[in-house]
């Protein structure tokens, strides 16, 4: 559990983190060692990869081209059970809490234990919560459920708690990628109390004063993906902006 016991210490200590999420489907092998080398530079702690549908069979060669160009951990961020790889550090064993698709509460999960298992990955339990961000994602579309509505943070704390007390490790909410609003600061906030465990934020986030703001109202891990695909360069911004909360709340 080495991946997962850095993120526990960095919280514990007060260590706001930041994920950059690389999808197979849309990033070249350029691409991918390019971003393994700025986020090497710029001092992120984790590199999901993964998406919702990887129709190219390039997972593995991603993660081949990211860990010959950084030492940060590969966390695999899968969109179904073929999208496993042993040579990732750790996988995101998702179940999708906010939605009554029992493929992706429990069953997908059955097909890919036994894979997991024999290719020795560290999977980390986490409750995956898909929040309504003002238009149809990919994630939203494919896992055919309803996100949690947008201005109902209740319903997102009682959703992550009782995550929590299913034995979940960490709770990911998520907006989506492409969302047209990121999750609001104040659902952050009502989650982050009714929970103890890593709270993941993603989807939508496109400036680092979002990032810090995020962090601020309780995020531990913020995950950016699709705008550093245009845009790779904004990662030195996003990093400084997501350490330098960690400043503050120690």
């Amino acid at each position: 559990m080495r991946t997962y016991r850095k993120i526990i210490e960095n919280k514990e200590k007060g260590l706001k983190q930041l994920a950059v999420l690389l999808d197979p489907d849309k990033v070249s092998d350029r691409q991918a060692e390019k971003m393994a080398r700025l986020a090497n530079e710029c001092k992120v702690d984790y590199i999901f990869i993964g998406g919702s549908l990887l129709t190219n069979g390039n997972l593995s060669n991603c993660i081949k081209r990211v860990k010959e160009n950084c030492d940060i951990p590969v966390i695999l961020f899968p969109g179904n059970p073929s999208q496993i790889d042993g040579n990732a550090d750790a996988l995101l064993f998702l179940s999708l809490i906010s939605g009554r698709n029992p493929e992706l509460l429990i069953g997908n999960h059955v097909s890919a234990a036994p894979i997991i298992r024999e290719k020795q990955i560290e999977a980390i339990s986490t409750g995956y919560m898909l929040i309504e961000s003002g238009n149809t994602t990919t994630a939203l579309y494919m896992s055919n459920t309803q996100p949690v509505p947008a201005d109902k943070k209740d319903i997102a704390a009682c959703t992550a708690m009782a995550g929590e007390m299913l034995g979940m490790k960490m709770i990911f909410m998520d907006a989506g990628s492409g969302a047209q609003h990121p999750v609001s600061e104040e659902m952050i906030a009502a989650v982050r109390n009714a929970i103890t465990i890593p709270l993941i934020v993603g989807g939508g986030i496109r400036t680092p004063e979002k990032a810090y703001l995020n962090c601020r109202a309780g995020a531990d891990m913020i995950v950016i993906g699709n705008l550093l695909e245009k845009h790779p360069e904004l990662v030195a911004e996003f990093s400084e902006a997501i350490h330098k909360t960690s400043a503050v709340h120690r």
